[in-house]
């Protein structure tokens, strides 16, 4: 246990150092404003940390983002080891995270749903019952068929 709250530690630093110096110390254009961390992650050894990433925009600045990111690796590590100052700095790989695509599928299959709710409310606001309204037999029912 003591193990993963020190990789969650570590994590928690190296997210916080990467979007500090992505938003202060690299000049890089690629790199602007619209590149957000999201989360970290550190293996059990401490060795290789996965750190997540959004860009807001299009597909050719989700690439330029990426490629800037990859270019800015080694200035990110060292960054991330003269903070954290342990004896293994973590290699650092950059993901991007699939969050808001995922976010924006679930609004779409949402307001389908909300749409089709609508059309069977506009459908059945003036439907009646096919049969009667309860359509179950009650027990005075059986002793009006057994006296006929």
């Amino acid at each position: 246990m003591a193990d993963n709250a020190r990789a969650k530690r570590l994590a928690d630093l190296i997210r916080e150092v990467v979007a500090q110096k992505l938003q202060r110390g690299i000049k890089d254009p690629r790199l602007g404003s619209h590149v957000t961390i999201t989360d970290t992650r550190v293996t059990g050894d401490l060795r290789e940390a996965t750190v997540f990433y959004t860009v807001y925009g299009d597909d050719e600045e989700r690439a330029a983002a990426a490629a800037g990111l990859e270019s800015a690796k080694g200035i990110l590590r060292s960054a991330v080891g003269a903070a954290a100052g342990v004896k293994f700095t973590p290699t650092l790989a950059f993901v991007a995270d699939a969050l808001p695509d995922t976010a924006k599928n679930i609004e779409d299959l949402l307001d389908k749903a909300r749409a089709s709710d609508a059309k069977v409310r506009e459908v059945s606001a003036g439907a009646a019952y096919a049969g009667d309204a309860d359509p179950y037999k009650k027990p005075e029912d059986d002793e009006d068929d057994a006296s006929e």
